[in-house]
């Protein structure tokens, strides 16, 4: 989630109202920044958390590993003041997913004692963390529920067009295998279903660069399934 409200939602101008508040009453929360290098983890899934994580600018990317070695990818994130661990603070479970800088980045440190006690004394703060947490869920299960339901050519044609019509917070990888997790398959597979698409005209395929050739087209190919 997002320290700032989100543009959609019950409560957004009244959580815009709030939010200078909020904002200052958080990082009273903070209790230093750590400098992290590319490739290391912010999280790591099964890890108890120790503390809220922000990243105000800067690149990450979430996965899941399952125990046979599979691994999910939800995508990279080019961070705007986005908190990590608000899950894990509320429910007070282990972390579920592994979240990874991307490049070199500072990471504010929030201490959850300190948060706990700014919630119970201004619950009207908490409405910033369940509107953005409702949303988000939304975003990550209409994500889920199509890669569960959909083949894998239907799923990288959806992902295409969905990215063509809305500016969309999780990114795209440019490495195959890294494409492959984020669409939960084997890199393989991923690569017979874009040549499936290409050979039905819809896409074409430059290095790494994948690109619509007939947006109607495509359109049309994704309709067929729903």
């Amino acid at each position: 989630m997002q320290i700032k409200p989100y543009q959609q939602g019950r409560f957004t101008r009244h959580l815009e109202t709030l939010y200078p508040a909020f904002k200052a009453a958080f990082y009273q929360c903070q209790t230093h920044q750590q400098f992290l290098c590319a490739g290391d983890e912010i999280l790591r899934q099964g890890q108890t958390l120790e503390y809220l994580y922000v990243v105000s600018v800067g690149r990450v990317s979430m996965n899941i590993a399952a125990m046979n070695g599979r691994r999910f990818q939800l995508g990279e994130i080019d961070c705007d003041h986005h908190i990590f661990g608000e899950m894990e603070f509320f429910s007070d479970t282990p972390c579920q997913w592994s979240v990874v800088a991307e490049e070199d980045l500072d990471v504010d440190i929030i201490c959850l004692q300190a948060l706990t006690t700014l919630l119970i004394e201004r619950p009207e703060f908490q409405v910033f963390f369940s509107s953005a947490l409702a949303a988000d869920y939304q975003d990550s299960l209409d994500i889920y529920t199509h890669r569960l339901l959909h083949p894998i050519t239907y799923n990288i044609a959806y992902d295409l067009w969905h990215r063509s019509q809305v500016n969309v917070m999780l990114g795209n990888f440019d490495k195959v295998t890294l494409e492959a997790e984020r669409f939960g398959t084997s890199s393989r597979v991923y690569r017979r279903a874009v040549k499936e698409l290409i050979e039905k005209g819809l896409i074409e395929k430059e290095g790494a660069e994948i690109s619509i050739v007939s947006l109607s087209a495509l359109k049309t190919f994704i309709d067929h399934y729903d």
